[in-house]
């Protein structure tokens, strides 16, 4: 079955080449032409839609998109705002963005913010298609049954998938994460990290090892994008005060302190 995919980009003909392509992998694209209408289209004015009481899954629950590809120099609201609207939303949304700002900043930056990933322009049309077919695998609920329990068992986890590390405590299957006792809203990209890291605890990862994992593509060499998931993670634990359980391995990567 296709996903449903909101397209906000303003020029008109890259707009339409996105959708026809992506239509003839099967998905359905919706298409809008400025930030404001990207907005609207998501539901209204996103960061302030809800009440503090809603759960996770009732904001979510008036999503109607499985992806959104959005460009950030837009009419009306950027493409900053409109991520960082959708963001307050649903942080596992997956959004790509597609810009012709080509710096390492804006990268890190939109990295910060909370997109999974960025194609600069002028861009490949079937590296986009596929990019899109990745957030979606990854994005899909994981299925049960034997074959998760046999993965759940090898690496240490119960069968139901769940994985505790000190006051954390992440459900692989349910895709949610919660810090003594309350959950964190976390990104696709950001769940996947701190999976393989609470997998094997004592373990320091490469930098490469965690890319690979988390995005399911091979290791670019672009050490700073595992950095600032890593950063923005730590940034979330903040307030349950257990955001030093991620230590820095200088000159290798990432591990959990048992300290």
């Amino acid at each position: 079955m296709g996903a449903r995919i909101l397209i906000v980009e303003d020029d008109a003909d890259i707009n339409e080449i996105i959708a026809v392509r992506l239509a003839r992998q099967g998905h359905t694209c919706t298409q809008a032409y400025s930030g404001t209408e990207g907005i609207m289209r998501l539901g209204g004015e996103l960061a302030h839609a809800g009440g503090a009481t809603e759960t996770a899954d009732e904001k979510r629950a008036d999503l109607p998109y499985d992806l959104v590809i959005c460009d950030l120099m837009l009419p009306g609201a950027t493409g900053e705002e409109l991520i960082g609207a959708l963001r307050a939303r649903d942080a596992g949304l997956p959004v790509i963005v597609i810009s012709a700002r080509t710096s390492t900043t804006d990268r890190i930056d939109l990295l910060k913010l909370g997109a999974d990933d960025y194609l600069t322009k002028p861009f490949d049309l079937d590296e986009l298609a596929a990019r899109v077919e990745v957030q979606l695998r990854h994005r899909a609920p994981r299925a049960s049954g034997l074959g998760d329990a046999r993965e759940h068992a090898s690496r240490g986890a119960s069968p139901s998938g769940s994985l505790n590390f000190r006051s954390w405590r992440l459900d692989a299957n349910a895709r949610t994460f919660t810090a003594c006792g309350e959950p964190v809203a976390l990104t696709r990209i950001e769940f996947n990290l701190l999976e393989k890291l609470m997998e094997q605890p004592k373990r320091a990862w490469s930098k490469q090892d965690l890319f690979e994992a988390a995005w399911g593509e091979p290791y670019a060499g672009d050490d700073s994008t595992v950095t600032v998931h890593m950063s923005n993670i730590r940034a979330k634990l903040k307030s349950s005060g257990t955001d030093a359980y991620i230590k820095t391995v200088w000159g290798i990567g990432f591990k959990l302190s048992e300290e």
